[in-house]
This record gives structure tokens, sequence and C-alpha cells, in this order.
């Protein structure tokens, strides 16, 4: 036989399927891998779209030509008769189901093309949790595993929940009896302390990566970040936003502050570079958010972008965005995963955009920033015991997508008497840009306490490196007031005045603002007994914190009585300086700076959106987003407004978003230059992120709605809408 005769036997002789398989398994991996992870983003199974939280969708379907077409195909209320209260979710869709919970501790699975509900499942009322309002401020879902083994995760009140995908049935093997307590475990006595999370963990392999959402005010919990075993619950790793002793950072903060000191913790959200193992997080600012004498230093890891191990929670790299935090200034938006190109080359990159209206860039592996960082000199507390840092520092590219500065020409009354009066009040405040120390004054922030990006986050499209985010321009009044000690005997009222009153106001009204931090307390539509709120006020609801630490079931007694009845009795304990958890001041209520209309006392735009090239750090387009309903109908130009919740942007060229607090329109937007192509008024507020995904070569895009009474309307209920092109239009 000859030897090309011999070859061609051997190869003859070699077993045709498995080269087949390995074939088929190279087209796969280099198909996802040289499209930058494109293949995840045909569906929603992640929060953010996939574990980079890119936001973006590679479906075009629906695109520039054709979205005008788009309808409402349908729409779901969920959960009845509950109210209708920032419903904020951003669905999952996996395997054509969508997973979605409700405000009311209630998970529900539909047939995602018909709506068609497959299950739900009701929170036992014996899991019911104190401060379960929480609830319906949930933003997102986690699933592990496939096929019957699939998982969601949720969280409720003060617990962490794993139920099978297959029928919503409890894994009673998870935790204990189906849950985890994320009070427990963070070295205080946990029935003391509020801790939610209404953002969802990240999962890598057999890990589930959580952050923590808890008052930011003392008392309040630590902000550690967790990983808990998918399939028992119990906490793999810890890492301590607040080092201890021996740990990176403790010199940051007072020797014993780890023992006290809450705050710094993860409620915007993570990403997850699955390929090596590292997940990225930003962390809000250490309780208490506006006066920091018992945390003098920097504070670490307040206020900062960390990269941890996710395999052990060791601290890779971080960087501080504000040095000991005094102005509100949380890490308010969830980091995304991105590549960008540097000198011809392409770089993996994390972006975070922040309150303050910055975007910044850094090597993914290193935390070397992409665009120059400049650092500045600013003004000293003159209150008693508060020393802030000498500098902060921001990026010089990309510019900010919020004004950084106010001044007395940007005030805007609409009318000559409204401008009289914001003009009068203007020159009584403090102003300037972003560093003015809180004091006894009231000064304007701006951005203010809700300002510039926030947790919606941004979206990310990595074909043309073009960052999508929507941003708030409304400023905030900072202001605090002084408490003082109470002896035994002191007043019920002197208690209201040195704890509820930062909250809920010196005349209990509390104020409208959209954050709902500060409700008022007349004419509540909860019935409460004295010894029901009492209750509360020893164990936390929602953003406000526990304090057990601080008053005895005497105090809260009276402060109840004198709440609902005027009654101001005596207490018996005293609350005194020396505890960590006296705050000599505290903030006088969270409050826009508005007109005697309600609308923003600066010039619009009050919101807008932006679309930054993330390659040069230039901008693309910017323009403003929102309306005010009544404003559009007197033929007012596009104000801009305040929103919550994130774009998506898809291949098909289009950016959606909601969001908007006051006109209800979910929106379409040409990706390449910002104009709107297509609108739709829901049935709510639409103060969440959209899910794109495809099933049977149909492309889908669905929003959750609720919300309070934004603008004279009040939703009835909170909702789930789906859209799509009619059937008739669909490529055969």
């Amino acid at each position: 036989m000859s030897e090309n005769m011999q070859q061609k036997s051997m190869l003859l002789s070699i077993p045709v399927a498995p080269i087949v398989v390995l074939l088929f398994i190279a087209v796969v991996y280099f198909t996802y891998h040289y499209s930058g992870g494109q293949a995840e983003y045909k569906t929603w199974a992640h929060y953010g779209g996939g574990p980079s939280h890119i936001q973006y969708s590679v479906l075009d379907q629906i695109n520039t030509d054709n979205v005008h077409q788009l309808e409402a195909i349908w729409s779901r209320k969920i959960g009845g008769k509950e109210k209708a209260d920032q419903m904020r979710l951003s669905p999952l869709v996996i395997d054509g189901i969508l997973y979605a919970s409700s405000p009311s501790m209630k998970m529900i699975a539909l047939d995602a093309v018909t709506g068609e509900i497959r299950w739900e499942f009701h929170m036992p009322q014996d899991y019911g949790p104190s401060g379960a309002d929480k609830a319906g401020m949930i933003r997102g879902l986690a699933s592990w595993g496939s096929g019957k083994k699939l998982r969601i995760y949720f969280t409720s009140g003060h617990f962490l929940y794993a139920v099978l995908a297959s029928d919503g049935t409890i894994i009673k093997s998870f935790g204990e009896q189906g849950r985890v307590d994320l009070r427990k475990g963070l070295g205080r006595p946990h029935k003391n302390l509020a801790v939610f999370a209404t953002t969802p963990g990240v999962i890598f392999k057999d890990l589930i990566i959580m952050g923590s959402s808890i008052p930011e005010t003392l008392p309040s919990a630590p902000g550690d970040i967790r990983a808990y075993d998918v399939h028992t619950g119990e906490t793999r790793w810890t890492f301590h936003t607040i080092p201890h002793p021996g740990e990176y950072g403790y010199e940051t903060w007072p020797p014993d502050a780890w023992q006290y000191a809450g705050g710094a913790n993860n409620w915007a959200g993570m990403c997850l570079d699955e390929k090596r193992g590292v997940v990225y997080l930003g962390t809000g600012a250490a309780a208490d958010d506006f006066y920091g004498a018992n945390r003098t230093g920097d504070n670490l890891f307040a206020n900062s972008l960390l990269a941890l191990d996710a395999r052990t929670g060791k601290r890779i790299w971080h960087y501080q965005f504000i040095k000991h935090d005094v102005w509100d200034r949380d890490v308010s938006a969830p980091p995304a995963l991105v590549t960008v190109e540097r000198d011809g080359k392409k770089i993996d990159a994390v972006v975070q955009v922040t309150k303050s209206g910055h975007t910044y860039v850094f090597n993914r592996d290193t935390g070397e920033s992409l665009f120059p960082i400049e650092e500045f000199p600013v003004a000293a507390s003159e209150l008693p015991g508060e020393v802030l840092a000498k500098t902060q520092r921001f990026p010089t590219l990309p510019k900010p997508f919020a004004r950084q500065v106010v001044s007395e020409d940007m005030v805007y009354g609409r009318a000559p008497d409204k401008q009289a009066m914001l003009l009068k009040q203007f020159r009584e405040f403090d102003y300037g840009g972003q560093f003015i120390p809180p004091s006894l004054k009231t000064h304007v922030l701006l951005p203010g306490m809700d300002g510039g990006a926030q947790w919606g986050g941004i979206a990310f499209d990595p074909e043309t490196a073009i960052m999508y985010v929507n941003s708030n321009d409304v400023p905030w009044l900072l202001q605090l007031y002084e408490t003082a000690p109470l002896p035994p005997g002191s007043k019920a009222s002197d208690v209201y005045v040195n704890f509820c009153q930062s909250c809920h106001g010196p005349d209990m009204l509390g104020t409208d603002d959209s954050s709902g931090r500060s409700p008022g307390l007349k004419n509540l539509s909860v019935p409460y007994t004295p010894r029901r709120m009492a209750k509360v006020i020893r164990l936390g609801k929602g953003s406000m914190p526990s304090f057990a630490e601080v008053l005895g079931w005497d105090a809260a007694m009276a402060v109840s009585e004198y709440v609902l009845t005027g009654a101001d009795n005596p207490i018996a304990t005293a609350v005194a300086e020396d505890t960590p958890f006296f705050i000599k001041y505290r903030l006088n209520l969270y409050r826009m700076w508005r007109d005697s209309g309600h609308y923003p006392a600066i010039e619009p735009p009050w919101g807008t959106m932006n679309a930054i090239n993330l390659n040069t750090g230039e901008y693309v387009w910017r323009k403003p987003f929102g309306e005010y309903p009544e404003l559009a109908e007197q033929g007012v130009p596009t104000t801009g407004t305040m929103n919550y919740g994130g774009p998506v942007v898809t291949r098909g060229g289009l950016v959606f978003i909601g969001a908007t607090m006051y006109d209800r329109k979910f929106r379409a937007f040409d990706k390449s230059n910002g104009e709107l192509l297509w609108e739709y008024v829901l049935p709510g507020s639409g103060m969440s992120t959209p899910a794109v995904y495809e099933i049977d070569g149909r492309q889908f895009i669905a929003i959750s709605t609720g919300g309070r009474k934004w603008g004279g309307f009040k939703a009835n209920g909170n909702y789930l809408v789906t859209f799509a092109l009619p059937k008739a239009v669909l490529p055969r």
C-alpha cells in the first residue's frame, strides 16, 4: 500500500462522532467568546440581563424601522388588592417562564408569551417578618440550576428564600425551613437589627453572594458582604466592609467602630466576571449619613468600589469615591463589566456611575482608572467633633451627566411671585459645590440625595462602546438640627425630637419626596395601637432602623402614645450621650427644594438621558427625559423629571426605558441620536428596568409598573406589561 493510501486509511479509521462533538463545542466556545459573551443576551435569566450587568440584548427583531408598531400583548395585575407602592422589579425569564415578586410577599411564575399564571407562592403568615413593606421595593431575583433543579432566590423582609422554579415549592433544606435570616452572623444581637436586601445577589458556581439594605442612621447593622451555599444556606464567606482588627482599612475608623458602626453596605447590586471569578460591587455611606463624629477617619470601605474574589471573599482591589461621607453619596447604581479600547488595544474594564453624576472606568484586573482623576481641597466642618477629609476627587472625563454647582441664575420659579419667593429663600441658603459641610444652616445640595445615577444603572452597547444612563438633576436641602441627652423623666416629645423628627418632621407630616424615607405619621393608612407602634419602633420597619439598642419598652410606648394621642408622658430610662448610638446632629428631613407647585426650584432639565462613548469619554447625545403631564398640556417644553429604573439597549438600534416618575411613559429611543421613536402610557409609573427576551423566534419586552400618587395620578395596583410586534408583521 502506498504512503498516501495508508494516510487515507488512517483518517477513515478515526471515529467521526467525537470530532463532530469537539467541532461543535469549539464553534460554540469561539462564537460566545469572541462575541463578548453575547450568547447570554437573548433572554433575561439574570438581573441586569447577564452577570456583567450591561443591560444589553442582541435581539433585533424589534428595530428602528418597526418599533412604532410595538403593542402591549398582555398585562397582568400582580397582587390583587395590595397597594401600588413603587413596584421596581425587573423580572427573570428562563425557559419561557417569567418570574416576578409582588409588593405583598408573593412570588409568581407566568407564561412569558401569554401571561398565564403557572403558580403563585404566598408567604405563610408565620413567615411574615417585621419590615415586610420592604418587599415592595424588591428590584429583582436570582436563579441557580436548570431543568427540574432550577431554583429561584428572592428576599422578603429580613429573609432570603429559595423555591423550586417548577412549582414554587419552598426548599426547606435551604437555611432554616427554606429561608436564611439576613440579620444573623453580623456579630450583633440579630433581633435588634433591621437588615433587608432590595437587590438580588449574584450566583457564582454554588454560591449566592449577597449585599443588604439597612437603615442609614444609627443604630444600624454593618454592611457585610456574604456568600451563602445555594444548597444549604450556610455562610461560606464574609467580607467586612467595616474592617475588624487586623483587617485592611481598620485604621481608617475609630478602634472600636467595628462593634457599633453601621452602613457601608451594597444595596444597589453587583456584577460578576465568571471567567475571572471576581465580583464587583459598590457600597453606601457609613451611618449616620450626615454627621460622623463617632466615625473619624476616611471610613473604608464605605462609598467604595470593591473587587472581591468570588470564591473566598478576599479583597483584590478597591477604590473609594468619597472619603468620610456626610452627604449621603452612596454608590447608588450597580457596576457593569465592559470592554473598551485604548491606543488600539482592548481592555476589560468595570464602569461605575455615581450619585454625583460621574462616570468612573477602571481596569478590571488592576483597579487603574482609564480616565484622569483630579484631587482637590474641600472645606472643614464647623460642627464640634466632626473631622472631614481634607481632599476629595473626581474624574475629569467623561464630563458629569448632572449639574455640579447651583447658582442664583439657575433659580426658576415659572412666575414672578414664585421667582421672588425662591430667590429670597436661595439668598438665605448656603450654596455652591458638592462638598459644603453640613451644618445647622440649610444648604442646597446638587446633585441631590437621589441625584445623578440611581439603582437602575447603565446600559452598555458592546458593539459601539456607548454607555446609556438616565440621571436625576433636582436640588435637595440639607440641614442638621441638634439633639441632647435625655435623663430619666424626659418627655416623650424629647424622645421624638431625638429619634423621630429627622424623618417624620417636627409636625409629624414628613415630606412627599420620592424616596419614601420621610413618611408622615398623621392619618396613617394602617390602624396602629400604641403597643403595635412601639413594637415597630423597637424592631424597625422598611428603611426605619430598630431602636431596641437605645430605647427601652417604656420609652417606645411613650413615643407611640405621643404620636397617636398627643399625650406627652415622661420616660423612666435615660438616653445618654456616652452611647455610640447617640447622634448629636441629625438631618432635618429628606427634602427636595421645590416651589409652591411642587416643581424643582432650578431651571430644567430635571432629568436627562445620556449617551457617552467610553472609548473616548465624549458625549454622543444628551436630552431632557420625562415630563409633567400638566406642564406638557400647557405647551411647556419637555422639562425632564425624577426617574428611577434603568435602560436596556438592543442590537435593533433601540434604547428602551420606563423610569420617569410622573408621566407613566415607556419609551424607545434611537440609540444613535436619541430620537424618540415610540412611547406608551403604562397603568402606573414604570420605575423598573425592563426585561428583553425571545421565545420561539419572537422578541418580547416586559416591564413592571406601580408607584405612589405622582402628579395627581395614583396607580390602581401593580402590573406586569409585555410588548411585542403584532404577529401579522413578523418575518416568516
